[in-house]
């Protein structure tokens, strides 16, 4: 019997000390040790994808990362509208809790496939959603990526000239940023030319934050604060504008590469040394508009007199 309890006292040691070797060389643990420096925290959530942001203005609800939404009212058609990944994660609020932004995909019933990119801001009251970026019809999503606080998009589209049938094989990059207040992107340009791709861009696609006016004479304006200054269209034919000083609104209609700004409105706010009606002169005198590589929305004022610059 006393050879029984030694024994079993043997093995018994045997097994601890098999323990504290394992934890020593981290074999085995005993649970995660928070790290002080660690700058973001990550709210428990079983639905990282669920939120409800927007797609051209239209609402979107995520529901286990799909939805599905008639085309139109009493319509038989249907917009789907997938979490498709690519996910990053970042504190884009700043408030140290842990956001995502990701690549969703929708088809509205015909052959195309649409693809955006949309950031969920998280909180312990739910999740909130952003505006989508529309990267392009039937692209191949390849890898997203932080750098710093700007989102790396890649993917590879087509040539202009290659139809839907041919697969893409053209290499693209986006550098988006998020504006945590209004929940849009803005686009970051790289210093040199091919950044952006013109003929992907839209007037709708974010909000224009306001460069510079440049007139044929030599006259240069700039604004002082270009946070104040900014330009949002609307697939409805409505556009709202901010300025240092009061609101602007009204309706704008293109046709080609002309566009024309109609029932312009304002608030009624004055500001001493206000650039407001230096910003709306040039708004009323637009004629033309264009993209550039670079990310760039440039309006050519009418008559030649100069032109009108917004990323």
């Amino acid at each position: 019997m006393k050879k029984i309890f030694i024994l079993i006292a043997i093995l018994c040691g045997l097994i601890v000390l098999l323990l504290v070797a394992m934890l020593s060389f981290g074999m085995i643990g005993i649970g995660p040790t928070p790290s002080e420096d660690a700058p973001v925290t990550i709210v428990p959530n079983t639905a990282l994808h669920d939120a409800t942001f927007l797609i051209g203005g239209q609402s979107v609800t995520l529901k286990d990362g799909k939805s599905e939404m008639p085309t139109a009212p009493g319509s038989i058609g249907e917009i789907s509208t997938e979490y498709f990944g690519n996910d990053v994660v970042y504190d884009f609020n700043g408030d140290s809790i842990a956001d995502r932004a990701f690549i969703v995909a929708q088809s509205t019933g015909g052959t195309g496939v649409f693809y955006y990119v949309v950031a969920i801001l998280s909180s312990s009251k739910g999740n909130i959603g952003s505006e989508g970026y529309f990267l392009g019809d039937r692209i191949a999503p390849q890898t997203t990526e932080m750098n710093g606080n700007i989102i790396v998009v890649n993917y590879a589209d087509r040539k202009p000239a290659d139809s839907f049938t041919t697969p893409p094989s053209v290499g693209k990059t986006v550098r988006l940023i998020l504006d945590p207040k209004t929940m849009t992107f803005g686009i970051v340009a790289n210093n040199f030319e091919g950044e952006a791709n013109p003929a992907q861009m839209t007037l709708t696609q974010q909000k224009w934050n306001w460069i510079s006016i440049k007139y044929s004479n030599g006259a240069n304006i700039t604004p002082k604060i270009p946070s104040k200054f900014s330009l949002t269209f609307k697939k409805d034919g409505t556009f709202s504008a901010s300025t240092d000083c009061n609101g602007v609104g009204g309706e704008y209609k293109t046709t080609g590469s002309t566009i024309v700004f109609d029932k312009m409105m304002s608030t009624l706010m004055y500001c001493d040394g206000s650039q407001e009606g230096d910003f709306s002169k040039a708004i009323g005198e637009v004629s033309a508009y264009r993209f550039t590589s670079k990310g760039e929305l440039i309006f050519d004022l009418k008559q030649n007199s100069g032109t009108m610059t917004f990323n």
